[in-house]
């Protein structure tokens, strides 16, 4: 029990600081006048994924690889069929008003170039040069899109736009507030990290469940909440393009931003299973969106009770 709580712990000390580490860097940002563009395209969306990739170095140091892996695979699929699908149970996602397709195709490659990589049988500092490089071809299509956007609404309309999207954001904060953000996410995060790879590593040990399963299913679940939270909220303010942006910019971090930068550390070794199954189902979530996002399908209550369902078949064929 106490291992239990103690991984709780460290997964909430995970959420807060992340959460806070945000706010404090996007208000830095703003009050040293860096645009609201840039910050949007680069502080807030590393920052969001600050939890994932502080769970996965310390993983690696304390040599749970399992867990480093298990976590990024698993977020994905869990943001896919359950952040979806959950909302989707308490009102329609609209997303035929989306238009998502072009990164909805990044998304889909970078899972393909991430499966391809696997089967090398280990992630390398080589591997991880390369879903880096990907990351930057993807940062530098999405900041050449919200350049020539601002180019055409003009840049008081941009900034207005950009800001509106980023409830972090208040240029005006005062300096000591922003230190506190950012002196309690720099803290908490690695302490939250430690906590909770540690213990649900003797969750598995305890339960003779493997570290990967603890990964998959535990950790990826935990540090899936700040979107499902925010998708929640997406779709009770009827805001689809939200939800779903939140998910495929979220899987994309994870797959290039995370591993990647994880190799630097050290290698993360695939486990077998994972090119058997878990992969796959990762990429099979994944192509779910295809009738939402090409077809101009709304995500309906209907939906919504199938991908949580088919999420809740993954987890006990895990357990099982």
């Amino acid at each position: 029990m106490t291992a239990w709580l103690l991984s709780g712990l460290g997964l909430l000390i995970l959420l807060l600081a992340g959460d806070a580490l945000v706010r404090g860097a996007v208000n830095l940002s703003l009050r040293m006048g860096v645009p609201a563009l840039i910050v949007s395209l680069t502080i807030v969306a590393f920052g969001t994924s600050a939890p994932e990739l502080l769970i996965a170095i310390s993983a690696i140091k304390e040599n749970a690889p399992g867990i480093a892996l298990g976590n990024v695979v698993g977020s994905n699929t869990a943001n896919i069929l359950l952040v979806l699908g959950v909302p989707a149970l308490l009102s329609t996602l609209h997303t035929s008003e989306c238009n998502s397709r072009r990164n909805y195709v990044f998304m889909l490659l970078a899972s393909v170039l991430f499966i391809g990589l696997a089967f090398c049988g280990v992630f390398t500092v080589f591997s991880g040069a390369i879903l880096l490089a990907a990351l930057g071809l993807v940062l530098w299509n999405a900041f050449r899109e919200a350049h020539a956007h601002r180019k055409a609404c003009g840049q008081a309309c941009a900034d207005d736009e950009e800001l509106d999207g980023l409830e972090e954001a208040d240029p005006n904060m005062p300096y000591w507030k922003i230190s506190i953000y950012l002196v309690l996410g720099l803290i908490g995060l690695p302490m939250g990290a430690h906590l909770l790879v540690e213990y649900a590593t003797v969750i598995a040990l305890t339960y003779g469940v493997s570290e990967t399963v603890i990964g998959l299913t535990l950790v990826a679940v935990g540090t899936s909440l700040p979107e499902l939270a925010t998708t929640v909220m997406a779709a009770m303010r009827r805001q689809a393009d939200v939800a779903l942006g939140n998910v495929i910019g979220s899987n994309i971090f994870n797959l290039l931003a995370i591993v990647g930068i994880a190799t630097l550390v050290g290698p993360i070794p695939v486990d077998p299973e994972f090119l058997r199954f878990d992969l796959w189902v990762m990429l099979g979530a994944s192509l779910l969106l295809i009738p939402f996002v090409f077809f101009k399908r709304d995500i309906t209550r209907a939906w919504g009770i199938v991908l949580t369902l088919l999420y809740a078949v993954y987890v006990f064929v895990l357990l099982a």
